[in-house]
């Protein structure tokens, strides 16, 4: 009968940082390629307009270097969870400081 549409066997998903497999291939194939023939790419990459090089590079980039994640930093404090007197010592230390 099969799984519904979006169903899957693994209701965890692929773990976090796992490599995609047909990703993976490409890329080494991609790499072979370069290995294989980089004499001859890069007298061809000299020969385009910078415009063209660069894009060309760029295009390739996902390949050959993964790409950095972008991660987002929240300073957010949950007041009304901390003791009494964790919330003291703060605000000890931070008038010892301003003191100081």
């Amino acid at each position: 009968m099969g799984l519904k549409k979006g169903q899957t066997n693994n209701p965890n998903g692929r773990p976090k940082g796992s490599k995609n497999k047909a990703n993976e291939a490409i890329r080494d194939k991609i790499q072979c390629l370069f290995e294989g023939n980089f004499d001859k790419i890069q007298t061809d990459i000299e020969k385009l307009d910078p415009k063209d090089r660069l894009k060309f590079l760029t295009d390739l980039m996902p390949y050959l270097v993964p790409k950095l994640q972008s991660t987002t930093y929240t300073n957010e404090i949950d007041w009304e969870n901390i003791p009494e007197d964790k919330l003291d010592q703060l605000l000890n230390r931070y008038s010892d400081d301003k003191d100081s």
